[in-house]
């Protein structure tokens, strides 16, 4: 008797066990940062200037932000990683945060501009806006600013 009720007691235990790790699957994901996609207008100056997409994502305090413009297009074929950029945000509740990185994909001339994911971090209840910031990218030694014509839409990141 005793073998059985041990078997009996370690098949509980694992039974248990399995009913935990399922309802850890199932338990619906937390969304970090809302709304993870906004659209900007952006004006760069004499490189050009037009709708521009930013990306942003969330893990903790660290955040990731990339922006994609086909209004924007490379001057001239440009290799992975090989742009420098700064996304420069304004926080509401004052000063800014600096989203920095190299990442970018290969480009042809003529092709749509993409930088990042760039990298910053944040705290919680942290409300940021591309409006009144900047977006600083350093190519070949030449340095092109671009800043937003009006606020994002359809509003700022606000990180948890």
């Amino acid at each position: 008797m005793r073998g059985k009720r041990k078997r009996t007691g370690t098949g509980t235990a694992v039974l248990v066990g399995a009913l935990a790790l399922t309802g850890l699957a199932l338990a619906p994901t937390a969304v970090a940062v809302t709304p993870d996609t906004a659209t900007i207008t952006a004006d760069c100056g004499t490189f050009g200037g037009g709708e521009a997409t930013l990306t942003a994502t969330q893990d903790g305090t660290a955040a990731t932000v990339t922006v994609t413009s086909s209004a924007i297009t490379a001057p001239i074929a440009l290799g992975q990683d090989s742009i420098s950029s700064t996304l420069t945000l304004v926080n509401t509740a004052g000063g800014t945060t600096a989203f920095t990185g190299t990442k970018n994909p290969a480009m042809a001339a003529g092709d749509p501009v993409t930088v990042g994911p760039l990298d910053g971090t944040v705290a919680s209840g942290d409300t940021l806006e591309a409006f009144g910031g900047s977006l600083q990218m350093t190519v070949l030694g030449i340095t092109i600013t671009c800043t937003a014509a009006g606020p994002q839409s359809p509003g700022p990141f606000v990180f948890d």
